[in-house]
């Protein structure tokens, strides 16, 4: 065996390693992997998101965007496939008994269809049984990864899809309090600030470890996990600001697992935010924005026991706290230009407002009976 052959085997055992911490990062250690572990998904989501900007309306960037991250799970499966039959070639190239392309047909027919097709000596049987093995191991992890990260995205989504009928779609706060104070049900806000909070935990530790499930797209087009947590938490914010006494201690809990979970995903996709803002700190939203949402409330019976001023101070000292994380994962993750949910360089000027039913009354005194 020659320097140059032993040379080649080397790269491909040392190919083969780097091929195999990088599933393990992924697919088994219960954190984000990072570097060029995950370059072939970013590739595609890049590549996705330019062809999104030759699209003109929200809905049609929605339908490109939303095959982004399938495709780019795909890819990365196969370029863990492919990396392997290379890694195999140039290991089998190098011990000597094969010609190159007879190491690349031993190593795809190894790897790809577990063929365990013959090499020439004792060591290539020892490769052929590897790569086999490394190809249904592949395989079989990624089997079990796909319902694990859908499974995740079932629950997550559960929840979003029934804030629509509190919320609007796209959700915003000021409209979740509309709803409920307009319907009779602010005492149901207690039970859903309460089950938000247990929701925002499951998304801190299942985000956290699967970061695919960021990028995965709700059904819906004007529908967004980031975007319903923004405004839930705006909703217990204005809850908070509005009436401290009468707002439930459940608004506050919420608050807090909220921003926590939005710090720990902001870790994990390198978003930098403060971790002890002032509430003096200045927030992006403008102040006439909450003076107008303040009125509707008011208009309508929102029990508040400070004035909008007043408010405006506390919600700010709130709000300070997860704004600036809420607005960047928005923008990242291309979610719906949702109120008060920052700009969106994709989609330009572009804004959504949230959809409200129809409010249709019986005509009274008509016989309705056929």
């Amino acid at each position: 065996m020659n320097a140059a052959r032993v040379a080649v085997l080397a790269v491909g055992a040392a190919l083969l390693a780097a091929n195999t911490a990088g599933v393990i990062s992924v697919l088994i250690v219960p954190r984000s992997a990072s570097g060029v572990v995950i370059a072939p998904m970013r590739g595609v989501r890049a590549a996705f998101r330019r062809l999104a900007r030759l699209a003109r309306t929200y809905p049609a960037k929605d339908r490109i965007l939303a095959i982004s991250e399938p495709v780019a799970l795909v890819v990365l499966l196969a370029s863990w496939l492919a990396v392997a039959v290379v890694g195999f070639t140039l290991v089998n190239w190098g011990m000597g008994t094969f010609t190159l392309d007879q190491a690349f047909s031993e190593a795809g027919s190894s790897v790809f269809t577990l063929g365990f097709t013959l090499g020439h000596n004792a060591g290539s049987h020892v490769v052929d049984f590897v790569a086999a093995a490394t190809g249904l191991v592949l395989v079989a992890l990624q089997i079990a990864y796909l319902p694990t990260i859908y499974s995740a995205y079932n629950r997550r989504e559960t929840l979003v899809t029934l804030l629509e009928s509190r919320a609007g779609a796209p959700a915003w706060g000021p409209e979740l309090l509309i709803r409920h104070q307009m319907v009779g049900l602010i005492d149901n806000l207690p039970s859903l600030f309460a089950e938000w909070e247990r929701w925002a935990a499951d998304v801190a530790e299942s985000h956290t470890s699967y970061p695919s499930l960021l990028y995965l797209r709700s059904p819906r087009a004007r529908n967004s996990w980031v975007i319903s947590l923004l405004a839930v938490m705006d909703a217990a914010a204005i809850a908070q600001a509005v009436d401290p006494d009468g707002a439930p201690i459940e608004a506050r809990m919420l608050l807090r697992m909220g921003f926590t979970c939005l710090r720990e995903i902001a870790q994990v996709t390198g978003i930098p935010f403060d971790p002890d803002p002032s509430p003096d700190d200045p927030i992006l939203l403008p102040e006439l924005e909450f003076v107008t949402a303040y009125t509707r409330l008011a208009d309508i019976g929102y029990p508040a026991t400070r004035t909008d001023e007043e408010a405006w101070s506390h919600f700010r000292g709130w709000r300070v706290n997860y704004e600036g994380v809420a607005y960047a994962l928005a923008s990242a993750l291309h979610a719906p230009p949702a109120r008060w949910s920052g700009p969106r360089t994709l989609f330009q000027a572009e804004s959504l407002e949230p959809s409200r039913p129809t409010d249709r009354q019986p005509t009274a005194g008509r016989d309705t009976r056929s």
